[in-house]
């Protein structure tokens, strides 16, 4: 079971890694990797679990957050129609987005970070992703609010960038041209 002392912080260098393409069939312990990815979000949600392992609560983790630098995340979270998204998703991508964008009025948060950077993370508004499942059979989704927010969060782990690297250094609060804020 993985716990907070298996997810690394802010500095270790494998969060800055562009995390390799995973190639099908996966192997065991790829598979191994995802299932305790989504387990550990689901337990960090579940008040007993979490205070008994002591875990921040998250919506979503990507495997270099575990020290594995491959190209895969897990998500799970209720989103803005209400409905459980609960995945791993292998390979992924955004195909189109929105020219609108938006952001996390609250700012956000990441489980690698133990501390609260303040400022507006821009990010599409709506996005069409695709990604493979641990069959390898394709999925192609489109995703808006939260859900979007939390998909390009992780994906962008992937590609070696923290969320505070998209905020305004000058202006952390600064009006973000054609965006919205979503408050949630």
């Amino acid at each position: 079971m993985l716990t907070m002392d298996d997810i690394i912080k802010e500095g270790h260098p494998t969060l800055r890694e562009k995390a390799a393409e995973l190639k099908f069939p996966l192997s065991e312990e790829e598979r191994q990797t995802a299932d305790a990815m989504l387990t550990f979000l689901k337990n960090s949600q579940d008040e007993e679990m979490a205070k008994k392992y002591n875990l921040r609560s998250g919506i979503g983790l990507a495997a270099n957050q575990i020290n594995v630098a491959k190209r895969m995340f897990a998500l799970y979270l209720t989103d803005d129609n209400g409905e459980q998204l609960e995945f791993v998703a292998f390979n992924p991508k955004i195909a189109s987005h929105s020219v609108e964008s938006t952001y996390l009025a609250n700012g956000e948060g990441c489980l690698s970070v133990d501390r609260d950077v303040p400022g507006y993370v821009p990010r599409h508004a709506r996005i069409t992703v695709k990604f493979k499942d641990a069959e390898g059979k394709e999925h192609k989704m489109r995703l808006k609010g939260i859900a979007a927010i939390a998909f390009q969060h992780e994906l962008d782990h992937l590609n070696g960038v923290m969320f505070y690297d998209r905020i305004d250094e000058k202006n952390p609060f600064a009006e973000i041209p054609n965006a919205s804020a979503y408050d949630r």
